[in-house]
């Protein structure tokens, strides 16, 4: 793995997404998912909104490197607030 430009901020990503991963895993195991209907315009599962949140959260991030000029940080809690709209309403 040295060949890789391992940083912190990149450790702590992915560390984020594998603690996110196990949490929804034991919260299916203990709560098994059904299908809802939010203001997305389909049904999706917690793992669905997920995926969607995750897949957002890149797009938000893309469009703010190239259209805003402040700090990414500010498009990370940006990203955050539409994850955890999209988990708790999507």
């Amino acid at each position: 793995m040295g060949w890789m430009a391992w940083t912190t901020p990149t450790a702590i990503f992915f560390i984020a997404i594998g603690l996110s991963l196990m949490t929804l895993t034991l919260a299916e195991l203990k709560w098994p998912t059904v299908l809802a209907k939010g203001f997305l315009p389909l049904s999706t599962t917690r793992g669905d909104r997920f995926f969607i949140s995750l897949l957002s959260a890149a797009l938000i991030h893309l469009f703010w490197l190239a259209l805003v000029p402040l700090d990414v940080l500010f498009g990370s809690g940006v990203a955050l607030v539409w994850a955890g709209l999209v988990m708790s309403r999507g």
